[in-house]
């Protein structure tokens, strides 16, 4: 396999993460109708501090994005993934692997202790990933979502990020 890279995002590498939007949108994992080609990837909720960037030879393949769940100090130990996309031409390279083993030690270099994700119930490729990296289901919201005609469950995953921080 090629060389593959983790990094933080810049903002010379939106377009190409507004072109990773726009090639793996699917109601697999999407809620939200498919991006719009023209529109910034990132805005004043979304800057490149919070994304982690995956390069294969020097191209960006995928990225994922780190927040803090809510603005609430007593939730300041807490990091969710909003957001793991990996481009069609690198799929089934270990890539989405990477950024969330990146994402995990991000956190934990933050001083977060738990990192928190939510992923739909029809999406068995991503839960398998999430739970072979330790992350359990802690809660479902049944039928949460209406995806292509059918109810779609929002299922809440996490896991405590059981090192210290760097």
């Amino acid at each position: 396999m090629s060389d593959v890279m983790v990094r933080s995002a810049t903002y010379a590498d939106e377009a190409d993460l507004v072109g990773i939007d726009v090639r793996t949108w699917s109601s697999l994992h999407a809620v939200q109708p498919p991006p719009d080609p023209g529109k910034p990837f990132y805005d004043e909720r979304h800057t490149p501090e919070e994304i982690l960037v995956a390069q294969v030879d020097g191209r960006v393949a995928g990225y994922v994005r780190i927040v803090s769940p809510t603005p609430l100090p007593c939730n300041a130990h807490v990091r969710q993934i909003q957001g793991l996309a990996v481009d069609t031409w690198a799929r089934g390279r270990g890539i989405a692997r990477r950024l969330m083993d990146a994402a995990l030690d991000e956190a934990g270099r933050q001083g977060a202790t738990r990192m928190t994700l939510r992923v739909l119930g029809h999406n068995a490729p991503a839960r398998r990933l999430y739970e072979s990296m330790g992350f359990a289901v802690e809660g479902v919201l049944p039928g949460e979502f209406l995806l292509e005609g059918a109810y779609v469950d929002d299922v809440l995953m996490g896991r405590p990020l059981d090192f210290a921080a760097a």
